[in-house]
């Protein structure tokens, strides 16, 4: 399909640059990193910007590195780099499920973490790992930067708490504790390139103390917070967990839509969160688990 209307196109080489151009044009102007959302929507008429700022050039936004005991992720890192990065590796385990799990290698190229939460659709798989790690979002305009807890940044589907004049610089993440570990396990209709039916991210630590956090199965993707609240400073039971997988249903909200039923949806989650829960013990404990293999007979 054709793009069927005109743009103007601007890569800027430094962040001043782009925040200048995004400050004049404001609502007609769209940024460019990955485009793998962003050119969709333009070719199926769903946007038509005025101008495409392209922040590709902008050597600011393409930094992987330890600032302070946070892990910084640039708005121009793709997953793909995510995937190869030892930094993500080490301390952020669940992300990388997370990046593994994103669309198609070849999309894995290009798509970005920080477009990734600007595109807000309920079913991103990259908000289950932030929220359980406590991700911040860096905002910028020519006013100054701001940061906002990734909590507070998925207002509606579609919909975050960016601003028209401003653009998001990149994503820090606290590392986790050492004696912590996380998982990430997503649900989609077949293996290959497909959106979520349900996802969950668990991350905890050997004292007890539980993130838990969904996505694609509510208007936002969000914390499960009655679930942690039962299962923090605990030791982890069979009985235990069948509270928690008791209280799935007054966590979530979710809908029948083409890839799967809201019955379905709410079924599957406690099978996951079951199956999620034991294994990040196992991780805890130093075992190599696999997040797909986990998923056998729900697809």
């Amino acid at each position: 399909m054709a793009i069927a209307h005109d743009f103007a196109y601007e890569r800027p080489g430094t962040l001043s640059g782009a925040l200048a151009l995004l400050d004049e044009h404001r609502s007609s102007a769209r940024i460019l990193a990955g485009g793998t959302d962003l050119i969709v929507h333009i070719k199926e008429g769903l946007a038509k910007p005025e101008l495409l700022i392209d922040i590709k050039d902008i050597a600011a936004l393409r930094q992987l590195e330890l600032i302070e005991g946070k892990l910084f992720i640039g708005a121009a890192v793709s997953f793909a780099e995510l995937i190869d990065s030892p930094l993500i590796k080490e301390h952020l385990p669940m992300l990388l499920d997370a990046a593994r799990t994103v669309a198609s290698t070849g999309v894995r190229t290009r798509a970005t973490l920080a477009g990734n939460i600007c595109s807000a659709v309920p079913s991103l798989d990259s908000a289950p790992p932030l929220l359980c790690y406590g991700a911040l979002v860096h905002c910028e305009s020519l006013a100054g930067g701001r940061d906002v807890p990734i909590g507070d940044w998925f207002l509606a589907p579609r919909k975050t708490a960016l601003k028209d004049n401003e653009l998001v610089t990149g994503i820090s993440i606290p590392l986790p504790d050492e004696d912590s570990a996380g998982i990430y396990l997503k649900l989609g209709r077949y293996n290959g390139e497909d959106l979520a039916q349900a996802g969950w991210g668990i991350l905890c630590d050997k004292r007890g103390n539980y993130r838990i956090a969904h996505c694609a199965l509510a208007p936002v993707p969000a914390r499960a917070l009655l679930i942690e609240a039962l299962l923090q400073g605990k030791e982890l039971s069979e009985e235990l967990i069948a509270e928690a997988v008791a209280l799935v249903e007054r966590e979530i909200n979710p809908i029948t839509d083409i890839r799967a039923s809201k019955e379905y949806r709410v079924h599957v989650s406690g099978v996951m969160l079951k199956r999620g829960l034991k294994s990040v013990r196992e991780r805890l404990l130093g075992k190599d688990i696999e997040p797909r293999e986990l998923l056998g007979g729900l697809a």
